[in-house]
């Protein structure tokens, strides 16, 4: 009775595993991950909010301080019920104020605003009051917050949903009331670490 061989598999290929780069498994370093995103553009906006006051109770105490930061992961994420996403850096000032404030503001900034995307997106910056100061806005009737003079288009938000994503929080906002104050200019763009205009 002949013996039926048995049946072997060809070896399988050895493949070399990526070496991992400083804090990146995967073998993506932090530059080589900046390079490929820098090439995606993205609009500019600036996100606005207002600390609330020392004593809510108290219609006379003090308001809160404005406060405002440069953005370009900001989309729309649902036309029904109408939501946007924000990604904010985790532990910046906006992220934690955002986490009591439940209202903020958007203002799409234009071509001729990239002053002062520069200016809300400073390290080290001086105190928000003074960022503020000579930037014609109007107060959002629904947050309060400062909505620039412009600005191509406004929203404001109420937070639906905060998400913890690596070294970011995702806030997905419920808009609330939106305006198109300017239907001048073209919109400012952000696109391998500079700002732009389109043309």
């Amino acid at each position: 009775m002949s013996k039926t061989p048995a049946l072997t598999s060809p070896a399988s290929p050895t493949i070399p595993s990526p070496s991992p780069a400083s804090g990146h498994a995967e073998g993506v370093s932090n530059d080589e991950f900046r390079a490929v995103m820098s090439r995606l553009a993205s609009g500019v906006v600036l996100v606005t909010a207002q600390e609330p006051a020392l004593d809510p109770d108290d219609p006379g105490a003090p308001r809160g301080e404005d406060v405002g930061m440069t953005a370009t992961a900001f989309m729309s994420v649902s036309l029904d019920p109408p939501l946007v996403l924000v990604s904010l850096r985790e532990g910046s000032r906006m992220d934690d104020l955002l986490d009591e404030q439940p209202v903020w503001a958007v203002s799409v900034l234009s071509e001729s605003q990239r002053h002062i995307a520069g200016r809300f997106a400073m390290k080290g910056r001086v105190s928000d009051r003074l960022l503020f100061e000579d930037i014609p806005y109007i107060r959002g009737e629904v947050s309060g917050a400062p909505l620039v003079g412009g600005a191509l288009a406004t929203l404001e938000c109420r937070t639906e949903q905060r998400v913890r994503a690596g070294d970011h929080t995702l806030v997905v906002g419920r808009v609330l009331s939106a305006a198109v104050p300017s239907a001048d200019g073209g919109p400012l763009m952000y696109f391998r670490g500079r700002y732009r205009q389109l043309g």
